[in-house]
Protein backbone atom coordinates (compact mmCIF):
# COMPACT_ATOMS: atom_id res chain seq x y z
CA UNK A 1 0.00 0.00 0.00
CA UNK A 2 2.86 2.37 0.80
CA UNK A 3 4.34 1.76 -2.65
CA UNK A 4 1.03 2.63 -4.31
CA UNK A 5 0.65 5.78 -2.21
CA UNK A 6 4.23 6.84 -2.99
CA UNK A 7 3.74 6.21 -6.72
CA UNK A 8 0.51 8.24 -6.82
CA UNK A 9 2.13 11.07 -4.83
CA UNK A 10 5.21 11.15 -7.09
CA UNK A 11 3.10 11.09 -10.27
CA UNK A 12 0.93 13.94 -8.97
CA UNK A 13 3.98 15.92 -7.88
CA UNK A 14 5.64 15.56 -11.30
CA UNK A 15 2.44 16.60 -13.10
CA UNK A 16 1.99 19.56 -10.74
CA UNK A 17 5.62 20.63 -11.17
CA UNK A 18 5.29 20.51 -14.95
CA UNK A 19 1.96 22.36 -14.96
CA UNK A 20 2.60 25.00 -12.27
CA UNK A 21 6.14 24.98 -10.84
CA UNK A 22 5.61 28.20 -8.85
CA UNK A 23 2.48 26.83 -7.17
CA UNK A 24 3.98 23.51 -6.08
CA UNK A 25 5.59 24.53 -2.78
CA UNK A 26 2.72 26.79 -1.63
CA UNK A 27 0.25 23.99 -2.39
CA UNK A 28 2.34 21.48 -0.45
CA UNK A 29 2.56 23.81 2.55
CA UNK A 30 -1.15 24.63 2.46
CA UNK A 31 -1.99 20.93 2.24
CA UNK A 32 0.25 20.18 5.20
CA UNK A 33 -1.38 22.98 7.18
CA UNK A 34 -4.87 21.63 6.43
CA UNK A 35 -3.77 18.09 7.34
CA UNK A 36 -2.36 19.30 10.67
CA UNK A 37 -5.56 21.23 11.46
CA UNK A 38 -7.71 18.22 10.59
CA UNK A 39 -5.51 15.96 12.71
CA UNK A 40 -5.91 18.29 15.69
CA UNK A 41 -9.68 18.43 15.20
CA UNK A 42 -9.96 14.65 15.12
CA UNK A 43 -7.57 14.32 18.05
CA UNK A 44 -9.73 16.65 20.14
CA UNK A 45 -12.87 14.71 19.21
CA UNK A 46 -11.23 11.40 20.07
CA UNK A 47 -9.88 12.75 23.37
CA UNK A 48 -13.32 13.92 24.45
CA UNK A 49 -15.05 10.63 23.64
CA UNK A 50 -12.23 8.38 24.85
CA UNK A 51 -12.20 10.36 28.09
CA UNK A 52 -15.95 9.98 28.35
CA UNK A 53 -15.60 6.24 27.80
CA UNK A 54 -12.82 6.02 30.40
CA UNK A 55 -15.02 7.83 32.94
CA UNK A 56 -17.83 5.38 32.18
CA UNK A 57 -15.51 2.44 32.74
CA UNK A 58 -13.89 3.76 35.94
CA UNK A 59 -17.22 4.81 37.45
CA UNK A 60 -18.68 1.37 36.83
CA UNK A 61 -21.41 2.78 34.59
CA UNK A 62 -20.13 0.77 31.61
CA UNK A 63 -20.36 -2.46 33.60
CA UNK A 64 -23.81 -1.51 34.90
CA UNK A 65 -25.01 -0.81 31.37
CA UNK A 66 -23.48 -4.08 30.19
CA UNK A 67 -25.33 -5.96 32.95
CA UNK A 68 -28.62 -4.31 31.95
CA UNK A 69 -28.02 -5.19 28.31
CA UNK A 70 -26.86 -8.71 29.19
CA UNK A 71 -30.13 -10.47 28.26
CA UNK A 72 -30.19 -8.71 24.88
CA UNK A 73 -26.47 -9.29 24.31
CA UNK A 74 -26.83 -12.93 25.30
CA UNK A 75 -29.62 -13.39 22.77
CA UNK A 76 -27.82 -11.55 19.97
CA UNK A 77 -24.52 -13.38 20.47
CA UNK A 78 -26.00 -16.68 21.75
CA UNK A 79 -23.55 -16.69 24.63
CA UNK A 80 -23.61 -16.81 28.40
CA UNK A 81 -20.03 -15.62 28.88
CA UNK A 82 -20.52 -12.44 30.91
CA UNK A 83 -16.99 -11.11 30.36
CA UNK A 84 -17.15 -11.57 26.58
CA UNK A 85 -20.64 -10.07 26.42
CA UNK A 86 -19.52 -7.05 28.47
CA UNK A 87 -16.58 -6.45 26.13
CA UNK A 88 -18.82 -6.89 23.07
CA UNK A 89 -21.43 -4.47 24.46
CA UNK A 90 -18.78 -1.83 25.20
CA UNK A 91 -17.31 -2.35 21.73
CA UNK A 92 -20.69 -1.82 20.09
CA UNK A 93 -21.41 1.24 22.26
CA UNK A 94 -18.13 2.85 21.21
CA UNK A 95 -18.92 2.08 17.56
CA UNK A 96 -22.37 3.63 17.92
CA UNK A 97 -20.70 6.83 19.09
CA UNK A 98 -18.60 6.85 15.92
CA UNK A 99 -15.25 6.17 17.60
CA UNK A 100 -13.42 3.94 15.13
CA UNK A 101 -10.23 3.52 17.19
CA UNK A 102 -11.71 3.09 20.65
CA UNK A 103 -13.67 -0.14 20.20
CA UNK A 104 -10.91 -2.14 18.51
CA UNK A 105 -9.19 -3.50 21.65
CA UNK A 106 -12.58 -4.32 23.17
CA UNK A 107 -13.70 -6.13 20.02
CA UNK A 108 -10.47 -8.10 19.74
CA UNK A 109 -10.71 -9.17 23.39
CA UNK A 110 -14.38 -10.16 23.01
CA UNK A 111 -13.65 -12.11 19.83
CA UNK A 112 -10.80 -13.99 21.52
CA UNK A 113 -13.11 -14.92 24.38
CA UNK A 114 -15.88 -16.03 22.01
CA UNK A 115 -13.45 -18.13 19.97
CA UNK A 116 -11.85 -19.61 23.11
CA UNK A 117 -15.33 -20.74 24.11
CA UNK A 118 -15.74 -22.20 20.60
CA UNK A 119 -18.60 -19.81 19.85
CA UNK A 120 -17.88 -18.95 16.24
CA UNK A 121 -21.40 -17.59 15.76
CA UNK A 122 -20.79 -14.88 18.40
CA UNK A 123 -17.43 -13.97 16.86
CA UNK A 124 -19.00 -13.76 13.39
CA UNK A 125 -21.92 -11.69 14.69
CA UNK A 126 -19.56 -9.27 16.45
CA UNK A 127 -17.49 -8.92 13.29
CA UNK A 128 -20.58 -8.14 11.18
CA UNK A 129 -22.00 -5.72 13.75
CA UNK A 130 -18.65 -3.91 13.76
CA UNK A 131 -18.42 -3.87 9.98
CA UNK A 132 -21.94 -2.49 9.56
CA UNK A 133 -21.47 -0.25 12.62
CA UNK A 134 -24.81 1.21 13.62
CA UNK A 135 -24.09 4.92 14.09
CA UNK A 136 -26.22 6.78 16.61
CA UNK A 137 -23.75 9.65 16.76
CA UNK A 138 -21.16 9.67 13.94
CA UNK A 139 -18.71 11.90 15.80
CA UNK A 140 -15.79 11.38 13.42
CA UNK A 141 -17.78 12.35 10.33
CA UNK A 142 -19.32 15.33 12.12
CA UNK A 143 -15.83 16.47 13.19
CA UNK A 144 -14.56 16.09 9.62
CA UNK A 145 -17.51 18.06 8.24
CA UNK A 146 -17.04 20.78 10.87
CA UNK A 147 -13.34 21.02 10.03
CA UNK A 148 -14.22 21.33 6.33
CA UNK A 149 -16.51 24.27 7.12
CA UNK A 150 -19.92 22.64 6.73
CA UNK A 151 -22.81 24.96 7.63
CA UNK A 152 -24.52 22.26 9.68
CA UNK A 153 -22.04 19.46 10.28
CA UNK A 154 -24.62 17.35 12.12
CA UNK A 155 -27.27 17.32 9.39
CA UNK A 156 -26.12 13.81 8.48
CA UNK A 157 -27.51 12.29 11.69
CA UNK A 158 -30.80 10.96 10.32
CA UNK A 159 -29.47 9.63 6.98
CA UNK A 160 -26.54 8.00 8.77
CA UNK A 161 -28.80 6.44 11.38
CA UNK A 162 -31.22 5.07 8.78
CA UNK A 163 -28.55 3.68 6.45
CA UNK A 164 -26.51 2.07 9.23
CA UNK A 165 -29.65 0.69 10.86
CA UNK A 166 -30.54 -0.98 7.56
CA UNK A 167 -27.05 -2.42 6.97
CA UNK A 168 -26.76 -3.62 10.58
CA UNK A 169 -30.15 -5.36 10.42
CA UNK A 170 -29.30 -6.91 7.06
CA UNK A 171 -25.87 -8.09 8.24
CA UNK A 172 -27.19 -9.51 11.51
CA UNK A 173 -29.99 -11.23 9.62
CA UNK A 174 -27.55 -12.84 7.22
CA UNK A 175 -25.37 -14.10 10.07
CA UNK A 176 -28.48 -15.49 11.73
CA UNK A 177 -29.57 -17.22 8.50
CA UNK A 178 -26.12 -18.80 8.09
CA UNK A 179 -25.81 -19.84 11.76
CA UNK A 180 -25.72 -23.53 10.88
CA UNK A 181 -22.39 -22.94 9.14
CA UNK A 182 -21.09 -21.29 12.33
CA UNK A 183 -22.10 -24.26 14.45
CA UNK A 184 -20.07 -26.78 12.48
Amino acid sequence: MNAIFAAVFLAAAVIFLLDDPAGFLPAMLAGGERAAALTLTLLASYCVWLGFFEVLQKSGAADALSRRLSPLSGAVFRSGDGAALSLAAQNLAANMLGLPGAPTPLGVAATKKFLAAKNRYAADMLFVLNATSLQLLPTTVIALRAAAGAQNAADILLPTLLSTLFTTALGAGLVFLTRKRCDT
